[in-house]
């Protein structure tokens, strides 16, 4: 046979195969793209096929997937696949062995999905599912049909630096490829380092998606490599865009008296924070009193942030998109900039801050007589650590001790010294408040 009638058989040999079961795959790429009209032409071009007895078959079985009522003619010679009520939208989870479940708000069960069927589909990501049955048992099944949302572009992984390439295999175990990135794109990252990858473009042919390097992280192990891997892999800025600090560097932090007169004043009331020994902000406090009837009004307080954080301006936002402040071994990456989490809203010692507080009187028997809640105005007299707090309920020393305060005092000042008197009070009020506590809890 000549090298010629060869080529050509061989050619004729591949457009066949690619027309193999054409009902299938007619079908398949009409509910890709269920919302569109497709020509006879325009599903040979997806084919890969030009010659006339290709685009004559493709007719034949579009007539024949009419009449069977799986495609439907909308107009002359534009096709769309039958609507079905098998689409619909939700949440990639991906499991093991690269295969996952889409989760459906208004399907009892989650969909899962082959491998084969996700279609690039990654963790996270809102999709649009077809849903099909299992021929042997009967059980949902789907394919993704279009990636709606990428629930994110940015991954932490190890770069392997190749001759002309590299890749990033990924930290995250439900990632299941790698991510190529061409040698101009590495960003100066060495073999074997944390890199920060975003994901670029997934062409359709290829196994893995494109990417560059945009911050190299450091050398696995080490401390800051781990705890700047950490932050990069869960999306956690720790520093804040421009726009934001400026603003907040802007507000005025200080206490007016044109607003604690719309405020109830408690500044006279024994105030107090317990927090973590190395807490840096003080967003609660507690206030205790004995009123004259021999009942307590116990007050508990928490910074009033609306009064700089209102609606729609910058600082809004960005906590909308922060949600909250993350506490890692040995940082804090906060939700408000440092003015606000630290300083306005930190309920310090001996500082007059902006608070919304519950107010309660209890009497004896830890019945509640009275509450009040709204916006008040405070002044925290000291701070105590859990430990001090602790230690003061289970050796009911009643801050009678310096040692158990945690308190050095120097030999020629007095006990009856102001500050150690306010703390001496703050004792007394933790124990009458740890017996009230335990009483309700008794009879809740």
């Amino acid at each position: 046979m000549s090298k010629n009638r060869k080529k050509n058989k061989s050619q004729s040999n591949r457009k066949t195969g690619k027309i193999d079961n054409l009902s299938q795959t007619i079908l398949e790429i009409l509910r890709k793209n269920h919302s569109k009209t497709h020509d006879h032409s325009q599903i040979a071009a997806k084919l890969g096929v030009d010659d006339a007895s290709s685009r004559n078959q493709i007719i034949k079985k579009l007539k024949s997937l009419v009449e069977k009522g799986s495609v439907q003619e909308i107009d002359r010679g534009k096709y769309i696949i039958t609507p079905s009520e098998n689409y619909y939208t939700g949440r990639v989870d991906i499991a093991g062995r690269g295969q996952g479940y889409v989760i459906i708000d208004e399907l009892e069960d989650d969909i899962l999905i082959k491998n084969k069927n996700l279609n690039k589909a990654l963790n996270g990501d809102i999709v649009e599912v077809y849903v099909f049955s299992r021929k042997k048992d009967g059980k949902r099944e789907g394919e993704v049909n279009k990636i709606l949302e990428r629930k994110r572009t940015e991954f932490v992984g190890t770069i392997q630096v190749q001759e002309n390439f590299a890749f990033v295999e990924v930290s995250d175990y439900k990632m299941y490829t790698d991510i190529f990135v061409p040698k101009n794109k590495i960003n100066g990252a060495k073999n074997g380092e944390k890199v920060l990858v975003a994901m670029e473009d997934w062409p359709d042919k290829a196994d893995s998606p494109y990417g560059n390097v945009i911050k190299v992280l450091g050398v696995p192990g080490e401390h800051n490599t781990e705890i700047h891997s950490i932050l990069a892999q869960y999306g956690l800025p720790y520093e804040f865009p421009k726009e934001v600090e400026d603003y907040a560097q802007n507000i005025d932090t200080s206490i007016k008296a044109s607003e604690i007169i719309k405020r109830r004043d408690m500044r006279d009331a024994l105030t107090f924070t317990i927090d973590p020994k190395d807490a840096k902000d003080f967003d609660d406090a507690l206030s205790f009193e004995k009123l004259d009837n021999g009942n307590y009004e116990i007050g508990i307080h928490i910074a009033d942030v609306s009064h700089y954080v209102t609606p729609g301006n910058v600082l809004d936002d960005e906590a909308y998109e922060r949600a909250t402040s993350v506490y890692l071994v040995d940082r804090v990456v906060p939700m408000l900039p440092e003015i606000l989490s630290n300083n306005a809203c930190s309920l310090r010692p001996d500082e007059e801050k902006y608070t919304f507080s519950a107010v309660f009187e209890i009497n004896n028997k830890a019945q509640i007589v009275n509450q009040w809640f709204g916006k008040t105005v405070t002044l925290s007299n000291a701070r105590f650590s859990y430990e001090e707090a602790q230690h003061i309920i289970e050796t009911n020393e009643n801050g009678i001790h310096s040692k158990s305060l945690n308190l050095d005092i120097p030999a020629d000042v007095s006990i009856t010294d102001k500050a150690y008197s306010i703390k001496k009070e703050i004792a007394e009020g933790i124990l009458e408040m740890d017996r009230l506590a335990k009483i309700y809890e008794a009879n809740a």
